[in-house]
């Protein structure tokens, strides 16, 4: 690591002339990011550490290179700026309340080819695989980047093809869903293309004047085997996360720092839960419940999916009290969640290919079987729980319901449907899903629960979301694409996100759209940047993470703006800082630093 040039005084007359928001603010820093030539690094990420390394914020350098930021941190910190291609450079700094340092930082070429390659984002290691026909990087593309990144420092370490073939069946007990063939293929492709030397990879960055109006902040929460699956901001301000693999949620307070993890009620199942019979990731599912999705109601009460006991469960922030409601029939994987206008809780349950209604004033649940989109589909879709209960019961954790799985030599990733991501429509209050693997969206009727579904025009339509006009933005996973979706016309529109490089794949898994400016904001996991997209003037603003293998969920927002989620690549120890985060984007927090600390541009 390079030293940075730190120039420290005590700026008091300019301390006293900030323009005091409700946050209050401690350390301050500006200065200027240059290269080895003093040219100036548009769009370098600086980032202060606090002195527990457990929250960090960061913002960008302006196209002459300068920065400016305030933190609430005080104490021994460390200092980071970091830019594609170079090598990071930090300081430590003992900074004082109320204190204001500049902090230039000179940046220097990577020694060597692989200290540059190893800097690559994950997209660049898996886009120099050459496959050997479309279909086999369409499966790996739809079914090897469901919760974590390919290429990363973790999952690009070179192993033999039967090293690979047991990785891949490890997987398949987490739900991957390949052909014997398709299995086949991954495996020789991954040993070749993940092979430890250099990737010579021409990635392009581009840092418009909006990129420096916007400010990061992270704060690390749960340990190296956490899994905050999906992360809200509840009514009082604070985050709240769902830990899919400890049946726990989180509970951050954003003005005091302070975290809670809250434990979810015992239930009467193995380990496990209702997918006993899989090899779940050792260490990271030890619950029973899973809780994987939440949604607030207007009384304050959260509504949570519990994946792996197939129950929703509410959950009083107040009171921090639990109550459990089974669904009655077989039901396995409940997934997303989201409440209509008039109070009601729907969400999607992935496995069985339904949806269900539940009325929280009656407590009444209503299961809605979906199309199942072909007889094998639904052979499948009426055996699968049961074969579950079975296997978990006398084999358990030994993958047998995926060994004996027809999948493997017919159909593949589309044996399912696998209905994923849930919205309701602002217009009429219908209810529209989304079904990740047969490639199709849906809509039901929210009074007499009439279905019609519409095939998408690409492949993996993930966790779609409504404008306020209506229109429904539909992330396709598979396709490194936004599709536009107009239930008047039933007219699709495919936009192609933005790649680092023509070589390269984007897995866009979630979406939201800003209650304020419409714009769509997007995950883009397999680059470590979130996109955002302008629906009117049809251009993309891509903000590079921080932080390196950095994997979105939903996407949610403050009443401030901040655009927030959960990151949580699975493992978390394959993450940069080894921990899962809450994370946010406020698109004019670097704006306001500057302003406060009189660095105009």
């Amino acid at each position: 690591m390079k030293t940075a040039c730190l120039r420290s005084f005590a700026l008091a007359a300019l301390a006293a002339s900030f323009a005091l928001p409700s946050v209050s603010f401690a350390a301050s820093f500006t200065g200027v990011v240059t290269g080895p030539n003093d040219e100036p690094m548009a769009g370098a990420l600086v980032t202060v550490f606090n002195e527990q390394m457990d929250r960090k914020e960061t913002v960008y350098a302006d196209a002459m290179g300068r920065y400016a930021i305030r933190t609430p941190f005080s104490g021994k910190l460390r200092v980071r700026a970091r830019t594609h291609r170079f090598e990071d450079t930090l300081m430590d700094v003992d900074s004082k309340l109320d204190e204001v340092r500049s902090l230039d930082f000179k940046m220097q070429p990577f020694a060597n080819a692989q200290a540059l390659s190893d800097s690559l984002t994950a997209s660049a290691h898996i886009g120099e695989i050459q496959w050997p026909d479309e279909e086999s990087r369409a499966a790996f593309i739809s079914q090897c980047n469901y919760c974590h990144q390919i290429g990363n420092a973790l999952t690009r370490v070179p192993k033999s093809v039967p090293l690979w073939k047991s990785t891949i069946e490890r997987m398949e007990g987490y739900g991957v869903l390949l052909t014997h063939s398709e299995s086949n293929s991954i495996a020789e492709q991954l040993h070749k293309g993940l092979d430890g030397r250099a990737v010579q990879a021409m990635q392009k960055y581009d840092s418009p004047e909006a990129l420096s109006r916007a400010k990061i902040t992270e704060w690390l929460v749960g340990d190296e085997l956490s899994f905050i699956h999906d992360a809200d901001i509840g009514h009082d301000g604070k985050f709240y996360g769902t830990d899919e693999g400890h049946d726990i949620i989180w509970v951050l307070d954003r003005e005091t720092g302070q975290i809670d993890q809250v434990p979810q009620p015992d239930i009467d199942l193995p380990q496990g839960g209702y997918f006993a019979a899989m090899q779940l990731p050792l260490g990271v599912f030890t619950g029973k419940h899973g809780p994987h999705s939440l949604a607030q109601g207007k009384d304050g009460r959260f509504w949570i999916t519990n994946a792996l006991s197939s129950t929703l469960m509410s959950f009083d922030p107040a009171t921090r009290e639990f109550k459990t409601y089974p669904i009655e029939e077989d039901a396995l994987y409940p997934h997303t969640v989201r409440i209509d206008q008039a109070g009601i809780v729907w969400f999607t349950v992935a496995v069985s290919n339904k949806v269900v209604r539940f009325d929280p004033a009656t407590e009444k649940m209503t299961v809605i079987q979906l199309p199942h989109n072909g007889i094998g589909r639904w052979i499948a879709e009426t055996i699968t729980p049961k074969a579950m209960w079975f296997f978990g019961k006398f084999w358990p954790k030994e993958n047998l319901p995926v060994k004996v799985s027809p999948h493997r030599w017919t159909q593949g990733r589309q044996f399912p449907n696998l209905p994923y991501g849930i919205d309701v429509n602002p217009l009429d209050g219908s209810i529209w899903y989304a079904k990740l693997l047969s490639n199709y969206i849906g809509r039901i009727d929210p009074v007499t629960l009439a279905i019609e579904e519409y095939e998408t025009p690409l492949s993996g339509p993930r966790r779609p979301r409504f404008d306020k006009n209506g229109i429904l933005w539909i992330p396709a996973f598979d396709d490194s694409a936004l599709l536009r979706f107009d239930p008047k016309t039933k007219i699709f529109e495919s936009i192609k996100l933005p790649l680092l490089a023509a070589n390269e794949y984007e897995t866009p898994y979630a979406l939201n759209v800003h209650p304020s400016t419409g714009e769509i904001w997007i995950t883009s996991n397999m680059s470590d940047r979130v996109l955002r997209f302008n629906p009117d003037s049809r251009t993309f603003i891509a903000y590079p993470s921080p932080t390196r293998v950095t994997w979105l969920r939903d996407m949610v927002f403050s009443k401030s703006g901040e655009v927030c989620s959960s990151s949580s690549n699975l493992p978390a120890y394959g993450i940069e800082d080894k921990r899962n985060a809450f994370f946010c984007i406020d698109p004019e927090g670097g704006a306001a630093d500057r302003e406060a600390l009189n660095e105009k541009l």
